[in-house]
C-alpha cells in the first residue's frame, strides 16, 4: 500500500535539500507543490518550487475545500496543501511527499492517520542557527521570530512517526528514503 510521507522540521534545517536528495534518486516519487502567500525567494518559480498566490486567491482555495492543510507560518505568510494532486498521486499508486510545518503535519495526521511522519531535525541548536543566518534570505527580526517558531517546532518531534536528525544530507535522505520504502 502506498502511503503518504510528511516531512516536517524547523526552519533552515535542510528539509528541501533532502527531499530533492531522494527525489534525485527515485525518480518515481512525486513532491506536493504547496501554495503560499509569501513572494518568491531567487531562483524559485511559481508552479515549480510554490504555487504563489494572493491572500485572496488562498482564503478561496480554503473556502472551496481544495486544502489538506494550511497554516500561517512564521508569523507572516500563509502555506496550504492543495488536495486534488495528491489525492490523484495517491489514487494512482505513486509515493507522495509532503513537505510542510509541523502545524500542517498535525492536520494531516489527523485527517490522513495512515501517513508516514518523518521529522527531521538539526545537529544542535548552534547549527540550525547558522544555516539559517547562512541563507541570507531574511532580515534579523525574521531570523528571530523564524528561531523562535523552531523551538517549539524542534519540541514537536515526539509527534511524528519518525525522527532523523540532519548532519549531512546524503545520510539523512537516505535515512528517509528507507523510512518511506519501509512502510
Amino acid at each position: 500500500m502506498t502511503r503518504l510521507t510528511v516531512i516536517a522540521g524547523p526552519t533552515a534545517v535542510g528539509k528541501g535539500t533532502v527531499v530533492r536528495w531522494i527525489l534525485d534518486r527515485d525518480p518515481e516519487i512525486r513532491v506536493s507543490i504547496s501554495a503560499t502567500t509569501r513572494f518568491p525567494r531567487p531562483g524559485e518559480v511559481d508552479g515549480e518550487h510554490y504555487f504563489f498566490v494572493s491572500d485572496d486567491e488562498f482564503d478561496d482555495m480554503i473556502a472551496k475545500d481544495e486544502l489538506l492543510e494550511y497554516a500561517v507560518v512564521h508569523q507572516n505568510h500563509r502555506y496550504g496543501t492543495p488536495r486534488k494532486p495528491v489525492e490523484d498521486a495517491l489514487a494512482q499508486g505513486k509515493q507522495i511527499i509532503l513537505e510542510i510545518d509541523v502545524q500542517g503535519a498535525r492536520q494531516i495526521k489527523h485527517s490522513m492517520p495512515t501517513a508516514n511522519l518523518i521529522f527531521i531535525a538539526p545537529p544542535s541548536w548552534e547549527e540550525l542557527r547558522r544555516r539559517l543566518e547562512g541563507r541570507g534570505t531574511e532580515s534579523s527580526d525574521q531570523v528571530e521570530i523564524r528561531l523562535q517558531t523552531a523551538k517549539a517546532e524542534l519540541e514537536a518531534a515526539s509527534e511524528f512517526d519518525h525522527k532523523v536528525i540532519n548532519y549531512e544530507v546524503a545520510e539523512c535522505g537516505q535515512q528517509v528514503l528507507d523510512l518511506m520504502q519501509a512502510s
